[in-house]
């Protein structure tokens, strides 16, 4: 993983807090197609903080974020983004402030249109590009998510 990012919300007060993290590599082995989409050369990445300090301030912001009450992972694709977090979570920090599940908009967003096969349309109520920059995409999914929970769609 070369970086993640991810945002708080609620329904009323949207996006009130943003949370980004650089982590170097924790292996000689890399792919230089899968790098080239964050964006950072691999002499960069080298050069990232080590990946306990991310996660540990990640699960600090989490904390602070939610104050005691239970945090949620909501994903456009947590098969894929789940899997990075919840294992360095337990890699580098032995727990996960998420617990064992997370929720993928498009699900939402099939439930509210009450058709499975239309799961993909809550993606053109994203205002923030989806550059996959970590922080970007995943205000522009959290945009999206909003819309849904505020009941704005369109042809969703």
């Amino acid at each position: 993983m070369v970086c993640f990012a991810a945002v708080a919300l609620t329904k009323e007060d949207g996006v009130y807090s943003e949370f980004k993290a650089l982590t170097a590599p924790i292996s000689d082995a890399w792919v230089p197609e899968a790098l080239a989409v964050s964006g950072y050369s691999r002499e960069e990445h080298l050069q990232f903080p080590e990946p306990t300090r991310a996660m540990l301030d990640f699960r600090d912001w989490i904390a602070e974020t939610n104050k005691g009450s239970n945090a949620t992972f909501i994903s456009d694709n947590p098969a894929f983004d789940w899997s990075f977090i919840n294992w360095y979570f337990w890699r580098f920090v032995g727990e996960n402030p998420f617990g064992h599940s997370a929720r993928r908009i498009g699900d939402f967003a099939s439930g509210l249109a009450g058709d499975f096969f239309r799961g993909g349309d809550w993606r053109k109520l994203r205002k923030t590009r989806h550059d996959h920059d970590p922080i970007n995409d995943a205000k522009g999914n959290a945009q999206a998510l909003l819309a849904l929970m505020n009941n704005k769609r369109t042809n969703c």
